[in-house]
């Protein structure tokens, strides 16, 4: 470390009062809520890891037919398709509430040590997305962060209001791209009929029908695109590399501004009204929690079997998907994420299953490192430069693979922390944020 840097420590003194929390500071409920999104985010993580990325939301385009593939689609489907990233969005949300509340009753600035650590996990999230796997969200968390950081003094009811409002603007825009692109449909199939016929085209139509072949590749890909993704993630890294990358690129700075701003948005202010409200830290009763769960299930399970239901019903067709079908899902995963919260919340209060509980939170507490792993140790099974199975396991037997990973987590992360205080990414992140090397053991 230069000596600027050194001096910059020393002026800034009261920054490094909100440095990283200790054990004794921590929520137990907290920790044990993230362990458990980060696991369950897995569940449906796995499926980009294993299969090319249409197969996510389209179980027919790879072995979807089979009852025992189907079945498992329609359950993760409903139990944990953006519920679990609902509840790690929230969380974070509420982690911006803890930090911020904490830095202030010790007089200490908190607004540039938080902007540091959001510019660093973007740079961390963007390591992840174009070296390791494109499915990276930490980058849209650090981005949606550091916007939503600037409401953290509303009142709870006013970040609740406002992050329900906020919600539904990303299904407006997935309306109007559906709306125009059954339109670009229409108009390209009807110049490729003139095209057939023998007639010229003006610039003007040849470039809507290029649009509408590149628009198709993407959201109908048909069995070349599909061998495409095939052959290179069954390749070597370098291969691999570059056939990631403009996806990365696409999906960042599209897919930012115009779903994951509002959609992540506004569940992390949620989130942060939630927290100031005693919901994710265990101050309420266990009445509360067990409202939260059933209302949570009973209002949320219907859409999302619904949302399952209706998608099969349509064959998956991804400009249907685009323009509406994902809306039962969109504010169903929303509520049933209230369940799954009410139903942790509900067992920490009661401290039954206290033993399971501390492995959770020992994950939570070691999120960071936890989520990493899983894209480190998924795509060395699955890549090509590693042990090559993608596009061979199905979709049934790609939970044994969560199953065990996870049953590998719960067991290493109590472990590493009986012996370090942060997990190893999450030490690196604070370092490089409060510009020193943080103590480990």
């Amino acid at each position: 470390m230069n000596a600027e840097a050194s001096s910059d420590i020393r002026a800034s003194a009261p920054e490094l009062a909100t440095g990283p929390v200790s054990g004794a500071e921590r929520f137990f409920s907290l920790d044990a809520l993230r362990g458990v999104a980060v696991l369950g985010i897995l569940v449906m993580n796995i499926y980009a890891f294993a299969m090319p990325f249409n197969a996510y939301t389209n179980p027919l385009a790879m072995g979807g037919t089979d009852p025992l593939n189907l079945g498992t689609w329609f359950f993760t489907h409903i139990l944990f398709d953006q519920k679990f990233m609902s509840i790690f969005s929230m969380m974070f949300g509420a982690g911006i509430v803890l930090m911020s509340e904490r830095a202030k009753a010790k007089g200490a600035k908190f607004g540039r040590i938080f902007y540091r650590r959001s510019l660093w996990l973007l740079v961390i999230g963007l390591i992840h997305a174009y070296l390791i796997w494109f499915g990276d969200i930490l980058f849209f968390y650090a981005a949606v962060g550091m916007i939503v950081y600037l409401f953290r003094n509303l009142s709870p009811r006013t970040l609740i209001i406002t992050g329900c409002l906020v919600l539904p603007v990303a299904l407006l825009v997935s309306y109007a791209g559906g709306v125009y692109m059954v339109e670009l449909k229409a108009r390209a199939e009807a110049l490729e009929q003139q095209l057939a016929a023998g007639e010229t085209l003006s610039e003007e139509d040849q470039a809507t029908v290029d649009e509408w072949t590149e628009a198709r590749g993407f959201m109908l890909p048909g069995s070349e695109e599909l061998e495409k993704d095939l052959v290179a993630y069954s390749g070597d890294y370098i291969g691999i590399l570059k056939h990631r990358a403009p996806f990365v690129s696409s999906f960042q700075f599209e897919g930012l501004p115009f779903f994951i701003l509002w959609r992540v948005g506004g569940l992390m202010l949620i989130g942060m009204g939630l927290m100031k409200l005693g919901v994710f830290s265990g101050a309420r009763d266990a009445r509360f929690y067990r409202n939260l769960m059933l209302v949570g299930y009973i209002l949320g399970l219907p859409l999302t079997i619904y949302s399952s239901v209706n998608l099969y019903a349509h064959q998956f067709d991804a400009l249907y998907t685009f323009k509406v079908g994902t809306i039962p899902n969109y504010f169903g995963s929303v509520l049933v994420s209230f369940g799954h919260v009410g139903l942790v919340m509900l067992i920490t209060t009661d401290g039954a299953l206290r033993s399971l509980l501390d492995r959770f939170a020992a994950v939570g507490r070691t999120a960071l490192s936890n989520y990493l792993m899983h894209s480190v140790v998924m795509t060395t099974l699955f890549y090509g430069y590693g042990i090559g199975l993608y596009g061979m396991i199905p979709r049934f037997w790609q939970m044994a693979f969560v199953a065990g990973l996870i049953g590998v987590q719960l067991l290493l992360s109590p472990w590493w922390l009986a012996r370090y205080r942060f997990g190893p990414v999450e030490w690196l992140w604070r370092s490089a944020t409060y510009w020193q090397w943080q103590p480990m053991r």
